[in-house]
C-alpha cells in the first residue's frame, strides 16, 4: 500500500531548517489561557505526535500551526511562513485531515477525489491515490454508502492529494476497528517513507509508539514533556515493578534488577509466591503520570496565595 511517486526519500538525519518552528506560543481567551509558553520543532521527513487530554491546549496548538486560529503571543513558522500571514500557495503544502469530515454523501469516491485533485497545482495521480487508501474496489461508490473506516480513507486520500510537505491528522483512526487501523497504520508508514512530514494527534498511546519519531505531551497548556517514545519520562519512570502476594497481603517493589529481585524473594519464600508479575510501565503509565503530575502542579498554581488544602 505505497504511492508510486518520485518524492524524495526520508533521510536519517534531519536536513535543512525545521518544517514546524513554535516558539514560547501562547493563547489567551478572557476566562483562561489556552496555550502557555509552548515550544518545538518538527524536522523534515519526521513523523510528530503531540499527545495530550481534552482540554490541554492541542487543538488550540493545531488550529494556530494551520492558520485557522491567531496566537496572543510568540512566534511560529510552518514551511518558513507565520500561518496568520499564509497565502493560497502556502496553503497548498499542507494536507488537513479533520477528526470529522464534510464530504458529499452523493459522490462517489473518485469524483470527491477529483473535485479536491483540482484546487491544488500539481496534485498527485487520483486512481494512485484512491489505490494507495484501499478503495479501488469502492471507487465508484458514493460516499453516504461507505463504512466509517472507509469514510477515514477518503479523508486521507483528500489530505494527501495535494502532495502535501506537512499533513496534520487528527485522532485519524477514532473509530476503527484493530484490522483496520493496523492498514491505516501501514499506509502513514508508506506516506513517512516518501519524505512527508506527518503532525499526528491520537489518544490511542500505542499508536503514537508505532508511528511516532518523536512525542510531545501537552497538558494545563504547556508542553510537559518531549522526546522519542523510549525517552519521555525520563529513566526512572520506566523502573520496572515486581508485585507478589503473601499471607500478609499485596506487596510492591520498584527495582531496576527485576530477575534478580524476583530469584531472591522465590528463595526467601521456598517457591514462586501467589500472584507474582513483573509489571514494566508502559507508554500509557508514562503518559497519565506526566498528565497527572502537570495537572496537579496547575492546580497549586492557581490556589489564591494562603489557600486551604481540603
Amino acid at each position: 500500500m505505497t504511492f508510486s511517486t518520485s518524492l524524495p526519500q526520508a533521510s536519517a538525519e534531519p536536513s535543512g531548517p525545521p518544517v514546524v518552528e513554535v516558539r514560547n506560543l501562547v493563547k489567551r481567551y478572557p476566562a483562561h489561557t489556552a496555550v502557555n509558553g509552548v515550544s518545538f520543532d518538527i524536522q523534515r521527513g519526521e513523523t510528530f505526535a503531540l499527545l495530550g487530554p481534552n482540554g490541554a491546549g492541542k487543538s488550540t496548538t493545531i488550529e494556530i500551526l494551520e492558520g485557522y486560529r491567531d496566537r496572543t503571543s510568540g512566534e511560529v513558522r510552518v514551511l518558513g511562513i507565520d500561518p496568520q500571514k499564509g497565502d493560497l500557495a502556502w496553503k497548498a503544502q499542507l494536507g488537513i485531515v479533520l477528526q470529522s469530515s464534510a464530504e458529499a454523501a452523493h459522490v462517489t469516491v473518485r469524483e470527491q477525489v477529483e473535485q479536491f485533485a483540482a484546487y491544488y497545482p500539481s496534485p498527485r495521480d487520483v486512481d494512485e491515490v484512491i489505490a494507495a487508501v484501499g478503495l479501488t474496489d469502492k471507487a465508484k461508490t458514493r460516499i453516504g454508502k461507505l463504512s466509517g473506516g472507509q469514510r477515514r480513507r477518503v479523508d486521507v486520500a483528500l489530505g494527501v492529494i495535494g502532495r502535501p510537505q506537512l499533513l496534520f491528522l487528527d485522532e485519524p483512526t477514532t473509530g476503527f476497528d484493530p484490522e483496520a487501523r493496523r492498514h491505516f497504520w501501514e499506509l502513514i508508514r508508506s506516506l513517512k517513507a516518501e519524505g512527508t512530514t506527518i503532525l499526528l494527534t491520537t489518544h490511542y498511546l500505542d499508536e503514537a509508539a508505532q508511528l511516532a519519531d518523536r512525542v510531545a505531551v501537552i497538558a494545563a497548556g504547556r508542553l510537559v514533556e518531549i522526546g522519542t517514545v523510549g525517552s519521555i519520562g525520563g529513566a526512572d519512570a520506566r523502573i520496572p515493578v515486581v508485585r507478589w502476594r503473601d499471607g500478609t497481603g499485596l506487596h510492591e517493589e520498584r527495582t531496576t534488577e527485576p530477575a534478580a529481585f524476583v530469584t531472591a524473594l522465590t528463595e526467601r519464600t521456598g517457591g514462586e509466591p501467589q500472584g507474582l508479575e513483573v509489571i514494566r510501565p508502559s507508554l500509557e503509565d508514562i503518559y497519565l503520570g506526566l498528565v497527572a503530575t502537570a495537572n496537579a502542579e496547575s492546580t497549586e498554581q492557581a490556589e489564591p496565595t494562603g489557600a486551604a488544602h481540603v
